[in-house]
């Protein structure tokens, strides 16, 4: 690839089994730890990413010659492999060793690189003010909870 010039930009998301809220506190900085040397040990540049507690966003440069699901299969198993390394108490909580759940989102990434940035930059502030807004459309005016059919 010395006489290659190439951008091949995509915007992934993927998410634990279940969409549990396992990305919290020490996990959060392991994992994202653990997807930055994998990166680095592939030659992927991270142009920007985020650890939601359900889901993770990453806006990867990946060279031609890896396949998108070549690296998100090597992303997923590594990472996963990793994390029950590092902390044998999550083994219980994911039989089987699958950490990650089956698939992943993925999209190319154009000219509109900066928007997809901003969209994983502002991802969190967006999802605490969706919860906020929910938490408060599901009290009636005599403070008792709705159900959720109401609130939606």
């Amino acid at each position: 690839m010395a006489h290659t010039k190439w951008m091949c930009k995509y915007h992934i998301v993927f998410i634990p089994k279940y969409r549990r809220k396992a990305i919290y506190g020490q996990y959060r900085e392991d994992l994202r730890e653990i997807i930055r040397n994998l990166c680095r040990y592939k030659g992927i540049e991270i142009i920007e990413g985020h650890m939601m507690p359900d889901h993770v966003h990453l806006l990867l440069s990946i060279p031609p010659k890896y396949s998108v699901s070549e690296i998100m299969g090597y992303l997923k198993g590594k990472s996963a492999l990793m994390i029950f390394d590092k902390h044998a108490n999550l083994k219980y909580k994911y039989g089987n060793r699958h950490f990650w759940a089956e698939g992943y989102y993925v999209s190319t990434v154009g000219l509109n690189e900066t928007t997809i940035r901003k969209y994983i930059q502002d991802q969190e502030k967006h999802d605490i003010a969706l919860d906020k807004l929910s938490v408060k459309n599901m009290k009636t005016p005599s403070g008792v909870r709705a159900s959720v059919t109401q609130a939606l």
